[in-house]
């Protein structure tokens, strides 16, 4: 590998570490004072572990194909996007299985940080993509 990939993944995996820590300790700390009775089907841990993993992959897929000179990298993004959904709807299979009682905290604790590490995600994409 070369040292512009080692770079570049290195800088993104520190961002993602210190969003994702920042994003778990407002989201803890809500669900303590706010819903501190709700028993919820997902720890908040597995849901951050979740979406920290495959913004990494997607990530690192489009970064490694960059630097083996891939010029082409958004068809990896829009792939890795369909593919990150598919995910998303197998780690929610058991909960839509299970016919929950409380739909709206369930879905807010998912999709809320789903949505922010979406728009993180695609910034830096995005940003990577510019510097072409």
């Amino acid at each position: 590998m070369n040292d512009l990939f080692k770079k570049r993944e290195a800088n993104f995996l520190i961002q993602l570490i210190v969003i994702s820590a920042l994003l778990f300790g407002i989201h803890s700390y809500l669900n303590y004072h706010f819903a501190k009775e709700v028993l919820l089907f997902f720890p908040l841990w597995h849901i951050y572990l979740f979406h920290i993993i495959t913004i990494a992959i997607i990530y690192s897929l489009i970064n490694y194909r960059d630097s083996i000179g891939k010029k082409e990298v958004f068809n990896t993004f829009i792939l890795g996007m369909l593919l990150k959904m598919i995910l998303v709807m197998v780690f929610l299979l058991p909960w839509i299985l299970s016919k929950p009682e409380q739909k709206g905290y369930d879905l807010a604790n998912f999709f809320i940080p789903y949505f922010l590490f979406l728009a993180f995600e695609v910034y830096s994409v995005t940003r990577f993509l510019q510097k072409k």
